[in-house]
């Protein structure tokens, strides 16, 4: 098998990229987690407590390197951060003003007829999302330089879902799969543009959130949605706490496929029209590098240990492997008809054609091809749980289960209520998997270690593909 090493050019993302991101400083940001070592830090700078405290900062004017960082003073005075003051003047001059609500049920800070100067000479960051319905004391205006200070009622990109008369009907007690408690579904359908938002034991939509395009890829980090759509050349970035657009990264043509690194904070997203693979900082959402590929890449996979990311040239039908941890080095691996999806394991690249109905094994060291396998009817998706490697055959309604320590088929699992099963997608880090239908109202849950189907559940609408989260704390609620 051909072998080819190709550099790749770097280009720096600051003409692509949007209005540079402001997060706080290390030292700001250690000295909240002293005292609350779970606080949510956004890349806009606003501060998240674990119990859903927000804190908004102010910018000094003229920043003071205070290494040893202390409260200078509070409002009330006196207090600690422990106690949650509605301001915090810290000796480098950062300002955190606690977000309130008035008598009327807007969101605003603390009203002082004559503010400290650290609170009037300080900004609010210029690439803030704006919590919904905020107000600014007359008197701390110039706080919000060119923010867009919107105050009436907004209702961000949630919209309604129809439900049925007596309310959705349970249809999972969660008694068998408790690694979906405390979760949510984002799901994407072929009858809508738009992303339902669907508790797992519930069958229809709780709501709904609006989308101009349709998506192609949804996305999760921490509390953001990460969402390419067909038709706009940049990823909308959702904040789930506000749920509504916090920022779009902007690209020279569409993106495309979305891979998440979370150990190293990294999107790694896809324009197949560029052959480009841009490489996103999810601290700052913003572009840090665009990678020249070699053809029109998809779908694009991770490595585990997220030091290769192998894609298929959908012109050419030939795969290649990018090192990441080597310098962005691309090799060849090999020509492949229809590919469906690519994994990796143990030194191993395992290839899946849906139309040939084979799994091609790898050896990734020398590019040889090892052995090309029979595998269920139609595979349209896989990943590697453990050392086993799950198939999913739409064709026949199974998942073959492929141990690849040895590269033998261990088990296969029966889908039953599935019409033509399309996604297998793995809840976090679980031993549960949702296997989901473009055809049929359904998605089986099973369980990865027993090999089996937990049982199945329905849904109002059949799953184009399915995103599952921590349910999120809202803003202001």
């Amino acid at each position: 098998m051909r072998k080819l090493l190709i550099g790749i050019g770097l280009l720096m993302s600051l003409s692509i990229g949007t209005a540079i991101a402001a997060p706080l400083p290390d030292n700001v940001q250690n000295f909240v987690k002293s005292t609350f070592p779970d606080t949510n830090f956004r890349f806009d700078g606003v501060v998240i407590l674990p119990d859903n405290t927000v804190y908004l900062p102010l910018i000094p004017s003229k920043f003071n390197d205070d290494s040893d960082l202390k409260i200078k003073s509070t409002i009330p005075s006196g207090q600690s951060l422990a106690q949650k003051p509605d301001a915090i003047i810290l000796s480098n001059d950062y300002v955190l003003l606690k977000m309130l609500t008035n008598s009327k049920g807007k969101n605003t800070v603390v009203n002082l007829p004559i503010p400290p100067l650290e609170l009037r000479t300080g900004l609010l960051p210029q690439d803030m999302l704006v919590p919904k319905n905020f107000i600014v004391p007359a008197n701390l205006k110039s706080i919000i330089g060119n923010l867009n200070i919107t105050t009436t009622q907004e209702t961000g990109l949630i919209i309604p879902v129809s439900q049925p008369k007596g309310g959705a009907a349970v249809v999972n007690s969660l008694a068998e799969t408790p690694q979906l408690k405390d979760k949510v579904y984002y799901v994407t359908t072929n009858l809508t543009k738009n992303i339902q938002v669907v508790s797992p034991e519930k069958k229809v939509a709780s709501y709904a959130l609006y989308q101009e395009n349709t998506p192609i890829t949804i996305k999760g980090y921490q509390d953001f949605l990460l969402v390419t759509s067909y038709g706009k050349k940049s990823v909308d970035v959702i904040s789930l706490a506000d749920e509504k657009v916090i920022k779009e990264i902007s690209f020279k043509t569409q993106p495309d496929e979305i891979v998440i690194d979370e150990k190293n904070k990294i999107a790694y997203i896809s324009s197949g029209e560029d052959a480009s693979m841009y490489v996103v900082d999810l601290d700052t959402m913003t572009i840090k590098k665009q990678l020249r590929l070699n053809g029109m890449c998809e779908k694009i996979t991770l490595s585990e240990d997220g030091t290769k990311l192998f894609y298929n040239d959908k012109q050419t039908r030939e795969i290649w492997a990018v090192e990441l941890d080597n310098n962005y080095l691309l090799k060849e691996i090999g020509r492949f008809p229809n590919v469906s999806k690519i994994a990796y394991a143990n030194g191993k690249v395992y290839v899946t054609s849906r139309t040939k109905n084979r799994l091609a094994i790898i050896d990734y060291e020398t590019m040889g091809l090892m052995s090309e396998n029979e595998i269920s009817e139609k595979p349209v998706d896989m990943f590697i749980y453990k050392n086993d490697l799950f198939i999913l055959g739409a064709g026949n309604k199974t998942i073959d289960v492929i141990d690849t320590t040895i590269d033998t088929r261990t088990n296969t699992i029966e889908l039953t209520s599935n019409i033509f099963p399309t996604k297998i997608t793995q809840v976090g880090k679980t031993n549960i998997a949702l296997v989901t239908d473009a055809r049929a109202n359904c998605y089986s849950i099973i369980n990865l270690d027993k090999k089996t189907v937990i049982k199945t559940n329905q849904l109002e609408t059949p799953v184009n593909s399915i995103l599952v989260t921590n349910k999120i704390k809202k803003i202001g609620k």
